[in-house]
């Protein structure tokens, strides 16, 4: 097996339970991490024998376009898309940060992470 990561994607959307964050909006990041099978492609050299990490970081970016309420909710559609578009992925973890949450604080970023393989 092989790791495939996307780090710190940046994405600016329109999450929360609060009115107010889904008209103004928040900073965001997203950390992915499937698991894969990386034998072939790495004889192969061939994008078609891989995860192709353009298609993640597509899968990522139109989900948080999507409202939530909760960053669980996002984090999960996000699980499934790439389970259900790419076959070849054993496991995903996510991690999906709220950047300056709007808490009453100094708190740089609320994080959910989760965990899925494919059953």
């Amino acid at each position: 097996m092989g790791t495939i990561k996307l780090q710190n994607i940046r994405i600016f959307s329109y999450h929360g339970c609060l009115v107010e964050e889904g008209k103004i909006g928040s900073d965001y990041r997203v950390d992915l991490e499937v698991k894969t099978d990386l034998r072939k492609s790495s004889e192969t050299d061939e994008l078609s024998d891989t995860v192709d990490y353009v298609a993640l970081n597509t899968i990522v970016v139109e989900e948080m376009a999507l409202r939530s309420k909760l960053l669980e909710h996002v984090g999960q559609r996000i699980i499934t898309r790439c389970f259900n578009e790419l076959p070849s992925i054993s496991r995903i973890k996510i991690g999906v940060s709220k950047l300056n949450p709007p808490i009453g604080g100094d708190v740089e970023a609320v994080t959910i992470e989760m965990e899925a393989f494919r059953s």
